[in-house]
Parts: C-alpha cells; sequence; structure tokens
C-alpha cells in the first residue's frame, strides 16, 4: 500500500481560548497537487506553520513523507520546502548569492550547489538576472527566486503559502505554471490560498477550510457537481462604471440572494423568481449604472460550493483576523447539496 505523503489526525491549534485549528483529519498522497482553499483567518496557514515544524500542535498528530511531525521533526525538516507568504531573502545580494547562502544551510556540496543554482534559475527563466541584486527586482521576479529558494534542497514536499498574493496576472499565471513543473516532476505540492480560480486551475484536490474545520473535501469537478441551483439563478453581469453603492443596490433587491464581485467590472449575481433578470437590469440602470454585457452562469464554480457549505461569501471572512472571527451577515444562496 502506498504511504501517505501527509497524514493528519485530529490536528489542533489554540491560542487562549481560540481555535486557529480545529480537529482537521485528512491523507495527502504522494505526488498530487493538495489545496487549502479559504479566506484569511480561516486557519489555512497555521495548518502549513505546523506541517512544517514552525508551530507545535495543540493536540493530534501527523506525519509528514513518512516522519512524525513531533518526535521526528529533524527528519521532517530534511524532506521539507517552504514558499512562506512573506518572501525570504536579502535585498543587497545578488540572485545567485541569495541561492548559494540559502544552499549552504543546507550543507550542499559546493559543486551540487552551483549546478541546482543554474538548474533552477533556468526553470523560472531567471539565467540572464543572475548576478543582479534582488533589490533591483520586480515583486514578481522577487517571487520567481523565492519558490526556487525552496526548491534547492529537492525537497520530497513543497509548501506554498499564498504563493500569488499581490502579484500581476502575467506573474500570477508564471508562477502557476512553474508549479505544475514542479509537481510533474513528481513532487508532492500543498498549496493555500484565497482565490478559487487558483484552487481550482492547479489542485487535485481541494479541501475548504471554514473557521479552522474543514467544509467539505474533494476533487475540484466532484466539488462542483455537489452543488444543484435549483430555482436559483446566476447571472455574470459586467458594468462599466461599478461603485460600491450600486453594489449595494444591487444586494439590497428582495430577489437577489447572493453578489460577489469579480474584480473592477464584473459581478455574479444569484436571483431567485421570475423575472429577476430584467428587474436587476432596470436597478442597475436606474441606478446609472452602465450594462456593458450578461451572462447566463448557472454552472457551478467552488465559489458556489463555498457559499453552500459555509452559508457566507468568501470576501465576508477575507478582512477577518486570526482571533476571534466573527461570522459573516450576507445571505446564503439557496443552492442545494446532493
Amino acid at each position: 500500500m502506498t504511504e501517505h505523503a501527509i497524514e493528519l489526525n485530529h490536528l489542533t491549534k489554540k491560542f487562549g481560548d481560540f481555535t486557529a485549528v480545529d480537529d482537521l483529519s485528512l491523507n495527502v498522497e504522494e505526488g498530487e497537487i493538495f489545496g487549502f482553499l479559504g479566506p484569511n483567518g480561516a486557519g489555512k496557514s497555521t495548518t502549513i506553520r505546523m506541517l512544517c515544524t514552525l508551530a507545535q500542535p495543540t493536540s493530534g498528530s501527523a506525519t509528514v513523507a513518512g516522519y512524525d511531525l513531533i518526535k521526528e521533526s529533524d527528519q521532517v525538516r530534511q524532506k521539507i520546502g517552504l514558499v512562506a507568504e512573506k518572501m525570504i531573502m536579502y535585498d543587497r545580494l545578488t540572485a545567485s548569492e541569495n541561492l548559494r547562502f540559502f544552499g549552504k544551510l543546507y550543507a550542499m556540496p559546493k559543486q551540487k550547489l552551483e549546478e541546482r543554482i543554474d538548474e533552477l534559475l533556468e526553470l523560472v527563466d531567471m539565467q540572464e538576472w543572475k548576478n543582479t541584486q534582488i533589490s533591483k527586482f520586480s515583486t514578481g521576479m522577487k517571487q520567481r527566486i523565492n519558490v526556487i529558494r525552496a526548491l534547492l534542497p529537492e525537497p520530497e514536499i513543497l509548501f506554498m503559502d499564498e504563493p500569488t498574493l499581490g502579484l500581476d496576472p502575467q506573474t500570477t499565471f508564471s508562477i502557476r505554471d512553474i508549479t505544475r513543473e514542479i509537481n510533474q516532476s513528481g513532487m508532492t505540492v500543498i498549496l493555500t490560498t484565497h482565490v478559487m480560480t487558483e484552487a481550482e486551475a492547479l489542485s487535485d484536490r481541494v479541501a475548504i477550510i471554514d473557521h479552522g474545520k474543514i467544509a467539505a473535501l474533494d476533487t475540484p469537478q466532484n466539488l462542483k457537481n455537489m452543488i444543484s441551483h435549483g430555482d436559483t439563478t446566476v447571472f455574470g453581469v459586467k458594468i462599466d462604471n461599478l461603485t460600491t453603492e450600486l453594489i449595494g443596490r444591487i444586494r439590497s433587491l428582495e430577489m437577489v440572494t447572493a453578489v460577489s464581485q469579480q474584480d473592477d467590472y464584473n459581478l455574479k449575481v444569484s436571483a431567485q423568481g421570475e423575472d429577476v433578470l430584467n428587474q436587476i437590469i432596470d436597478t442597475i440602470r436606474g441606478a446609472g449604472g452602465n450594462i456593458a454585457s450578461v451572462t447566463n452562469s448557472n454552472e457551478s464554480t467552488l465559489e458556489d460550493v463555498f457559499l453552500a457549505v459555509t452559508g457566507k461569501e468568501m470576501r465576508d471572512q477575507a478582512n477577518e483576523k486570526a482571533a476571534p472571527v466573527q461570522h459573516g451577515h450576507g445571505r446564503a444562496p439557496k443552492a442545494r447539496v446532493r
């Protein structure tokens, strides 16, 4: 029987009276990309910190790469790499000097280290910047170096904590491509994100985390298949002059069950009843909104799954702190879980 890359058994982490991670039990298979999806404060990063031996569990147990998280923490650290949310590098050093410094911390032989640096710089198309100071890099370039820094010792398991946070779309796609390439080499990847499209695009399986607990766990497609919109109609609406006031007007409509802002122009609106589209369009135009397009978006998404199993939009919890967590006040759509 194949050994699991990671096994969690009732893993719990408390900070005083606040429970950040609440009785997690799950397995991660070797060679898969496993996604933890949830808003800030849901317990994703705390879970990663425990699995990387940076925080002690309050209770429960876990094995990483076959080693006990507590009793064999040194062996665990030898098998893992961590791309932390905060970049770990020195601005006054060049890209290669940064990588050489961290390689020496791993006690890598000099020749092997130099070969590995060249190999990894090629992986992220940064060879020409090898001797340039990190301080001169864009945020995206820094993140590429941050990713390969974690790959220096050729870990069996790579943890990536919000790897595309704050990056522009082009760099985001680049980091996702690099993640896929890393995984195709056989490495197990654990990804945390609050971006649903990222979880869906990269993960073989996704665990939706809500208030430190697993709300749902399966492949992205199976999770989406759980949801039936029933009598709820979902529209994609693009508005050229989208404002917070306009979103509030739409949310206040009786037939509207959920509104999710996708970006500066696009909304996803869930509504119930007859002739709901015309009423929504009239409300937008009556408030001075310029509608560029309207599409039927009734196909389920991971956001629909989150709404159904947790009863709130991702944004409602995204602004919450780690402790204490307050529940959102938005109305959940009346989607049904089959």
